[in-house]
């Protein structure tokens, strides 16, 4: 089947309008992600463990928000390419099982906990929270009795696919990033709903129900 060549400009066009909403609107840093050629990852590594869906060229240390190079990025170099958010310095994120992430959010409102942006990814939901350090986040971990594996952190060095995703699957927003006062995306902390992400991911890997 041959590819619609309007459906692709279409796609190209939101990937573009994403990262700069993104990188100019949001004030996240963004980089283009690595896509599929053949079925194999362009990043070269036939045993790529996330083909079509990881920095590569450029290297997430490019990440930026200046408009003039996302645009050249998506409109000369990598149209095709998913719009990967780096966090650590503006935005951080948790992931979970979009089971246990679909769980807790019907139960943290409930419990009126104020939530940021939330990404649905391919098997898995992300709440994007405020920056957090490694150590932070290591000392409240350690205070939870147990943390499942399947936990993911989204910090310093780490990234997001953001909507419309690629190749690799599709991204959408179940919350959309709402502005804060001061410009830019309102991010809650992470400590607040921390301790229900894990028990929402535990309840689910027992095989019990999260409420």
């Amino acid at each position: 089947m041959r590819e619609n060549p309007k459906s692709r400009s279409q796609e190209s066009s939101a990937r573009l309008d994403a990262a700069l909403t993104a990188a100019v609107e949001h004030r996240w840093p963004v980089v283009p992600g690595t896509v599929l050629c053949g079925g194999r990852c362009s990043c070269g590594d036939p045993d790529c463990p996330v083909p079509g869906a990881h920095p590569h060229d450029p290297s997430l240390l490019a990440a930026t928000t200046d408009a003039r190079m996302v645009r050249w990025w998506w409109e000369r170099q990598s149209p095709d390419a998913p719009v990967l958010a780096a966090t650590g310095s503006t935005v951080s994120a948790v992931s979970l099982p979009a089971a246990a992430g679909a769980r807790a959010l019907v139960h943290l409102g409930a419990l009126r906990l104020p939530l940021g942006p939330v990404l649905a990814m391919p098997g898995r939901y992300a709440l994007l929270v405020a920056p957090y350090s490694l150590d932070v986040l290591g000392e409240m971990l350690s205070q939870l009795p147990w943390v499942p594996g399947s936990l993911r952190y989204h910090g310093p060095g780490g990234f997001l696919p953001l909507p419309p995703g690629g190749a690799a699957g599709r991204v959408r927003w179940v919350l959309t990033p709402r502005p804060s006062a001061d410009g830019g995306v309102w991010l809650p902390q992470v400590g607040p709903l921390l301790g229900e992400l894990v028990d929402a991911t535990v309840r689910l890997e027992s095989g019990r129900s999260a409420h």
